[in-house]
């Protein structure tokens, strides 16, 4: 499966990244410009490898906030910097499952269900194979496709 939302390379790693840290470093997240960048950056968990440049992720969370509401840019009374966080799981509704497989779809690309299966457990643990498929298809499913199978 491959996710089906419109995306280029480098807003597909940041939506990832986001959603990500999301769940993984919650008492982080929303991120910094600067946080956002190391991990769309980061060399584990990532396909491919990429070395974005600062103003490429700020022109590109731009574009994701203003013009599809996919980023909201956040400065807190308490903060010298502004902080980024992605409403994907507000705007489509996904539940835990969905935000992680499309998470991964996003920081890896195309995979097989057990390749989702096998690197999802710090997101959400699946109990089995068919349930990554019925996730899948789910979101394959729905009026507006969020993914796609891919041939062989």
């Amino acid at each position: 499966m491959v996710m089906d939302f419109e995306l280029s390379h480098v807003e597909a790693r940041i939506i990832g990244s986001l959603m990500e840290k999301e769940r993984t470093t919650p008492e982080n997240y929303p991120l910094s410009l600067n946080a956002l960048t190391k991990a769309c950056n980061q060399k584990s968990n990532r396909n491919p490898v990429m070395n974005i440049e600062e103003t490429l992720i700020a022109g590109a969370l731009d574009g994701l906030g203003f013009h599809r509401r996919l980023t909201k840019r956040l400065l807190a009374d308490d903060s010298r910097v502004p902080k980024y966080r992605h409403d994907l799981t507000e705007m489509f509704s996904l539940s835990p499952n969905e935000h992680a497989a499309l998470c991964l779809l996003l920081l890896r690309g195309p995979q097989t269900f057990g390749e989702i299966r096998g690197r999802s457990e710090r997101l959400y643990n699946f109990e089995s194979l068919e349930e990554v498929e019925r996730t899948l298809v789910g979101l394959a499913d729905r009026e507006d496709p969020l993914v796609k199978q891919l041939p062989r």
